[in-house]
Parts: structure tokens; sequence; C-alpha cells
């Protein structure tokens, strides 16, 4: 696109360029348009060669939103490029090389200049855009009204018609950013969008039957983490002698737009973060997402929603209902590999929570693996980091595990899968522990950080209910686990006690100082008493259930014993506490038969006889403790934001302006 086009500063000044944004109309069937994409250079990835691309082209963006309405240059080159669609699925099988790339490089820069449109004008203006024609400026033709739907349907088409090849591969990326930037129109507005001219379009009209189609690819897309073709792979290579017909049409439009500059020294560029070396996987999980968390239409259901609700395992010979639209099939082994593998992301993680929550199928199917271990550990290792990871992931992770536990099947199992060398857990050598000891050391040191960090209720109460699900099928608790129980119990005993010693001086204060406000100390006590109750609850729940089955918990439970004396008779306690005590008076009376200087090893003997010689009608039965997640009520003020910032962190080959959104406050970074 211009002979002196070899750095990216000159841009704004190139021929091709200013004559698309320019005050003259150009015909479809123009040959300006062959030039115009006869482009060839390493599509941008990072968001500093994106940032760099983006400020220089700016003005010619601009410049095509002034002109166009006069113009209808930016409806030529959706036509240009839709009718080469038409030809794409034939060009893959015949290997047109220079079809694909040419059409590659249409959608390229339709998807440079709607994120330019989408950014400053708003979408009744911007459907006004799709509809000008060359006539007398602002006039339009009712012809051509459905240009942006006809765009649509077929992006949707190419995503899941075209066949994923070398020489298609970048354009089938591009295809699923076009219509991430088609509905990034949530990333201006402050509020939750719940009507969009962009949504209207995917949930009806033309664009509803691929709903089902496009779900399944997505996720297929996602399973398969396809990486790219090495450079070069999708184009002719360029001969020594300057032959082939690539390098000469190349060649005779001035070496193309990008082909001679670099963006920002591409060849220095760090590798590529582990959830990022497949980019089309990575996109397709954010479209995928996005179109889940689409806001309902007022006289229908999200489509997109119903299908990832719906979707069944391959071998489920059973019918669909027909109550149920959008839904298909997928090889749920293959689902399952991929979001254990794909868990280091924050997206992967959303899309494990989707699943679980919103698809009965999918949990149920993962609720009968019987190597559990390979999901459940990577959800471990995300808490366990909990101070490198952003509060958002660690909520969806610790939902997760409240999910999982809400099966008795899963808790029971847990403590069966037998771990060796947890490489990741560095408190402590764990040579050999259960999946479900282990799981409770995470949790447990997920509350203890939010102790002395974030304070988070919300935090707290998930990792507590997670606990309380779980301990009636404690089993076999490993020592260390059994000792954190208590020390947790023991750190909560000295934090009651120090919020109970200043609201005891805070009111004598209160009794001299008479217009200083004082700290609300009553709500503290009341939160951290609600607190202790809950671990007093899980503890009395797991000796009351399966007390014969950890002994290494009643020996800490002893070491400890004094820990438990003050709430003996503490009136929020002292139901909850008679068969904590009976426990603790009943071995102890046991050692003491026994006598001094008892070894470790005798003191669990003596132990596991006793919890045989005690009898169960003498423990007092409480109701069972079960705590099932409840999605908040409007959970799209929280998850539409979360998603978009996925999309604002994480999309490859797009570039938004920080100072532009205004969904979600940016980092100061």
């Amino acid at each position: 696109m211009g002979s002196n086009s070899s750095r990216i500063g000159d841009l704004p000044k190139n021929e091709y360029l200013k004559k698309l944004s320019g005050p003259e109309s150009v015909s479809e069937n123009d040959p300006f348009w062959n030039q115009l994409l006869s482009f060839s250079f390493p599509a941008p990835t990072s968001s500093n060669e994106l940032k760099l691309l983006e400020e220089a082209t700016i003005s010619v963006c601009r410049s095509l939103v002034v002109n166009n309405p006069r113009t209808g240059n930016l409806g030529a080159l959706i036509k240009v490029f839709l009718s080469r669609t038409k030809e794409l699925k034939l060009s893959a099988e015949c290997q047109n090389h220079i079809f694909i790339w040419q059409t590659h490089n249409a959608l390229f820069i339709i998807c440079c200049l709607l994120k330019v449109f989408i950014c400053e004008m708003s979408e009744e203006e911007l459907q006004l855009h799709f509809t000008y024609e060359e006539k007398s400026p602002g006039s339009y033709s009712s012809d051509s009204e459905d240009l942006l739907e006809e765009l649509l349907c077929c992006l949707m088409q190419l995503i899941t018609d075209i066949p994923l090849l070398d020489i298609t591969y970048e354009i089938s990326v591009e295809a699923v950013s076009t219509m991430v930037v088609f509905l990034s129109c949530q990333l201006f507005h402050k509020e939750v969008l719940r009507q969009s001219i962009s949504h209207k379009y995917l949930m009806q009209g033309r664009c509803l039957p691929y709903t089902s189609k496009l779900v399944k690819t997505l996720l297929y897309n996602f399973i398969r983490q396809e990486k790219p073709p090495p450079p070069g792979a999708h184009v002719l290579p360029q001969q020594s002698d300057g032959g082939g017909l690539l390098y000469g049409l190349a060649s005779g439009v001035a070496t193309g737009l990008w082909t001679v500059f670099t963006l920002g020294g591409v060849g220095s560029k760090a590798a590529a973060s582990p959830e990022l070396s497949s980019p089309l996987a990575n996109q397709s999980l954010l479209l995928l997402l996005v179109l889940a968390n689409l806001t309902d239409a007022a006289d229908a259901p999200n489509p997109y929603r119903q299908a990832i609700m719906s979707f069944k395992n391959t071998q489920d010979s059973s019918p669909f209902p027909s109550s149920i639209p959008h839904t298909f099939q997928i090889n749920f082994n293959s689902l399952y590999t991929a979001l254990c593998e794909q868990q280091t992301s924050d997206q992967a993680t959303l899309l494990l929570y989707t699943l679980l929550h919103q698809n009965s199928n999918v949990r149920t199917y993962m609720l009968a693996r019987t190597d559990m271990e390979n999901l459940v550990l990577p959800i471990l290792e995300i808490l366990y980091h909990v101070e490198e990871r952003n509060s958002h992931h660690v909520y969806m992770a610790l939902i997760i595990l409240l999910i999982l536990t809400e099966d008795d099947g899963f808790n029971r199992s847990i403590h069966e899968v037998i771990l060796k060398n947890i490489s990741w857990y560095s408190e402590r050598v764990l040579t050999e522990i259960s999946l479900g000891s282990l799981l409770i050391l995470v949790v447990i040191r997920t509350i203890q950080y939010n102790m002395t960090r974030t304070r988070d209720k919300y935090l707290h109460t998930n990792c507590l209910a997670a606990l309380a699900n779980m301990s009636a099928q404690f089993r076999c608790l490993h020592q260390y686990a059994a000792q954190r129980i208590i020390s947790l119990f023991s750190l909560l005993s000295k934090k009651h006690n120090k919020v109970l010693e200043q609201a005891t001086q805070s009111l004598r204060g209160s009794l001299s100082a008479n217009d200083v406000p004082l700290p609300d100390y009553a709500q503290d006590l009341n939160v951290i008493e609600e607190v202790i109750r809950m671990m007093l609850e899980i503890i009395n729940s797991c000796l009351t259930n399966s007390l014969h089955h950890n002994p290494n918990l009643v020996y800490a439970l002893l070491y400890k014993r004094d820990l438990f004396e003050q709430f003996r008779t503490h009136p929020s306690f002292q139901d909850i506490m008679q068969n904590i005590d009976l426990v603790i008076t009943f071995f102890s009376s046991r050692l003491l038969q026994a006598g001094a200087e008892l070894s470790v090893e005798r003191v669990l003997e003596i132990i596991k006889q006793g919890a045989v010689a005690l009898p169960k009608d003498r423990l007092k039965k409480f109701p069972e403790l079960k705590f099932k997640y409840v999605e908040e009520e409007q959970p799209e003020e929280f998850f539409i934001p979360y998603v978009w910032s996925l999309v604002y962190n994480s999309a490859v080959g797009l570039y938004w302006n920080p100072q532009d959104i205004q969904l979600f406050t940016m980092d100061s970074d």
C-alpha cells in the first residue's frame, strides 16, 4: 500500500488508506480493492504492537467516519469482503493462498475500522454507517439496511464452516476477533447493556439458526488448542529470483501496507504466556464467555446461554427434549481434559464454573470421573497462590469447590485419592496425603490469608461452606490437616479475645469521650463469633459422623484442649460444645488411665480403641451441615464487567485505549 510505507509512522500518509478514507467514493468493482488488500505482514499480537498500530491509523479511521456518509466506502469494503467469503471454502479446499490472504486482509481492515467506529459513536450511528452508499451526503438505500446482519451471519458461517488449515488459521482468528469487536460497545458504557442492536442481531433473525453450531465450534476450538502455523506457512514462499505469483503481486502493489516495517520490535518480544499459545482457542473462549453472558432479550432468553446449559455428551444416546432449543453434543472426555489443562487462566476457570453451575449434564459427568484430582489440583493451586491472583479468579475457584462439595460422593472419593510430593505446596513437605486433606489445608490457608490481608466476608463464607459440606465425610485426615483445623480455631479464638478486649476498653473510653466516634466492635465481635461457631460445627460434624475414621483430629483436639475451655459456658456455643467437650473428657480419661510418658503412636492407638468403645448415642445429633451455592440476584452486574475485563486484558490482536473504557475501573499501570 504505497512504496514509501516502510515505517508505521508513514501510515497516515499512505495513498491507499487516504483513498479509502477520503471524500471520493470507490466502487466495489474498482481494481483499487485488489491493491488495498495485497499486503503481507505478521498480524500484531501484543498490546504494544496494537497500540502503535492504532495510534498510527486513528486519523485515517476518523477521516472515514467523517467521509463515509458521503462515499459509502465502508459498505463497499464490506461488500468486497462478503463477495469473497462466498468462495472461501472452495479456496481452502483448493489451497488458494492468495485469495484467502486477501480476504483475511479485508476482514482485518474491517475489524480495525469497526473498533474505532464503535468507540466513537452510538450503535444507532454505527448502524447508519452500514447503510450509506455513493449518493448525496447523508443519504442511504433501504436495500442495504441488512448489511450489518449479513456481515454478522457471514462471520458466524466463516467460524463454523471453513475448515481449520494452516492457510485459514489467521482468518478464523480474525473472524472471532471481529465478533468480539461487534459486541465491544459494552466497554464504553458504565451500566450493563440490556438492550443492544448487536445483541438483537445475534439473538434473532438470520443469525439465530447458527447458535448451537457456533457455540459447539467455539468449544471445540478451546478443546483442541490449535497452535498457529509457523511464520510463512500460510503464504507462498518468496523466491530468490523474484518469481512466484504472490511475490509478484505483492511487489506490484508497492510491497503492501505492512510488508517492510516491523511493529515495535516483534522479534524481541517475550514468549507468549501459556494460555495464549493458541490465539484461536483464547479468542474463541473469550467470545463464548461474552455470548454466554449477554443479557436476555425482553421477549426471549439468551440462546447462547441456552446452548451452553443444555449440550450433552457424544456418548449420550438419549433423545433431545423438544422443549430445549439450541442443544448439541460434544465429547465430554476431551472437554474435561482441556479444562483440567487450562486452569491457569481466568477465562478457563470461568468456563468451568459456568458449565458446572449451569449444565447439569457436564456436572454429573465430572462428578462421576475417577480422576477428579486432575481437575481439583489446578483449582487448589489457584487458591494456594491467592496473593498472585486477582480476586475474581479466587472467587471462581472457591465457588467451583463449593459446587463440587455439594455432592456427597465427591466428598467421600477425595479422601480415597492419595497424592505424592505436591511440589507447589511449600509450607511443609507432603510426601503422601489424600486429596481431601490437601483440599482442607488449602482452604484453611485461604481463610488465614483472608483474615490477615483482605478480610473479605464473602471469601470466608465460601471457604467455610466448602469445609462444612465436606465435614461429615472427613476420612483419615492427615495429621497436618488435623493440626491446621485446630490451629485455625486457635487463631479465631485469639482474635475473639482481642476484639472482646477492645470492645471493653472502648466501652470504658466512651464514658469520658463524648464526641469521638467509636469503632463498631459489637459488629466485629458478632462476625468473629459466627465464624467460630461455624468452625465448632465443622469439628462437631466430623466427630459425630466419622470419629473412628479420624484419630489425628482427636489427637489435635486433645493436644489443644485448653482452647475450648472458654467456650463451654458461652451462650452462643454451649449447645455445639456438648459433643466436643464429651469427646475431650472421654479420651482424656482413657489417656490418664494409660499412664504418663505416652508416645505419639501409643496415644493414637488409645484413641483408635476409644473410638470403637465410645457409644454413638452419647453424641448429640445436629442437623446436617449442607450449603448450596446460590447465584446472586442480577449476576450480570458481576459477570459482564468481569468477562469484558478478561477480553480487555487477554484478547489477542485487540487493543482499546484504557482512557475510553467505561465499564470497569482501569488499573493505574
